[in-house]
């Protein structure tokens, strides 16, 4: 690669499940500027039958191929817009970083699965496509995730300040950044995708804008001290989490009759704030700037609560950093692919517990 071979694009759908974020960055002179972005939304029926890849069921191996079709396709409409809105072509575009979908996440088990048909991708973009990212990395012993602490470190890294970088999506994970020594990172637990499948459930809404239903609630303190007592929380760094762990029916399992729905959505937020909150006290305390990423950076009514659980700490959104809070992820990915062309190590060992650096993702050449 030269310095000419900068422009990377980076995609992500994450746990969520809201739709595909895309990513143009150029990386000359190894910063990351952000050229353009977009967004495409999951079709209801993407989004269900993906949802239903999460637990066993009928044909579930010719389900996801087809599932992973319908992604790849849609990751290369996203492609198509981004291109069109940043009037760069696809010649110029070194690789595509593709996270894929995650539908079961088990590095306790030695795997991980992530569809997205990269060799399709390839194929309708004409674009060197790489994929795959997590899968070296539990072969090395690590968890597979998260993956984007390495990226944080060396976009946002500083000898200036003991920085870290929450990202709050459907699960919630922060990148330890202090001045000197090691970065490291890990998951804190869920982060929007609790909320965002109760507000469906009972407002038929996809999610709580703002937070608004949520700060209408009150807090339900046994409720909250039940979801807290999963065991993934008492769990040591490093460890990561998904759907297989947080989802609807474990919720119900501690959810009574008598609680207001609108108690529970409050108990909910209650619970990533205070994850990420109890994160950052037990293993990044003496942090001095904590920095929002991801669709829960947007919720006022957690950021508040997480302003209250932090202070006297600096809280902001990356934005602040130069790359705008909602695109980070994709922005790593795009980071990845371009570590990957250049045979750098893509994870860090001390975010996911990896035997060592381990250079990550499959390529498929345009």
């Amino acid at each position: 690669m030269s310095s000419a071979d900068s422009y990377f694009i980076g995609l992500m759908s994450g746990t969520s499940m809201d739709g595909v974020d895309a990513a143009l960055a150029n990386f000359e002179d190894a910063s990351c500027q952000i050229i353009e972005r977009a967004f495409v939304s999951f079709p209801d029926d993407l989004k269900q039958a993906l949802l239903q890849l999460n637990a066993s069921g009928a044909n579930e191996i010719e389900r996801s191929h087809l599932a992973g079709n319908h992604l790849a396709r849609l990751y290369s409409s996203c492609i198509t817009e981004l291109l069109a809105q940043s009037g760069i072509s696809t010649s110029s575009i070194s690789a595509i970083g593709c996270h894929g979908q995650t539908i079961r996440h088990r590095p306790d088990m030695g795997f991980t699965v992530q569809i997205g048909n990269a060799a399709l991708l390839a194929e309708l973009t004409g674009i060197t496509v790489i994929a795959d990212f997590r899968s070296r990395d539990i072969a090395a012993g690590g968890q597979g995730a998260p993956l984007v602490p390495a990226f944080h470190q060396a976009v946002f890294g500083t000898a200036l300040a003991h920085r870290v970088v929450v990202n709050i999506g459907g699960i919630s994970n922060l990148s330890n950044l202090p001045p000197t020594g090691t970065a490291c990172g890990f998951d804190c637990g869920p982060g929007n995708l609790l909320m965002d499948g109760w507000m469906l459930r009972h407002i038929g809404q996809p999610y709580d804008k703002d937070g608004a239903w949520a700060a209408s609630g009150k807090i339900l303190p046994d409720l909250l001290s039940a979801l807290l007592a999963h065991r993934f929380f008492k769990a040591a760094p490093p460890k990561s989490t998904g759907r297989d762990d947080f989802h609807m029916p474990w919720l119900e399992r501690h959810v009574s009759s008598h609680h207001a729905p609108v108690d529970v959505q409050s108990t909910l937020l209650e619970l990533t704030a205070m994850s990420i909150a109890d994160a950052i006290a037990e293993h990044c305390a003496e942090a001095t700037e904590v920095y929002l990423c991801g669709g829960g950076a947007y919720n006022g009514t957690l950021v508040r609560r997480l302003a209250q659980l932090l202070q006297p700490r600096k809280l902001t959104l990356t934005d602040e950093l130069g790359i705008p809070a909602n695109i980070v992820e994709a922005a790593a990915f795009a980071w990845l692919a371009r570590q990957t062309l250049l045979g750098l190590p893509g994870n860090l060992p001390a975010a996911t517990g990896a035997s060592g650096p381990r250079i990550l993702g499959a390529i498929y050449p345009a």
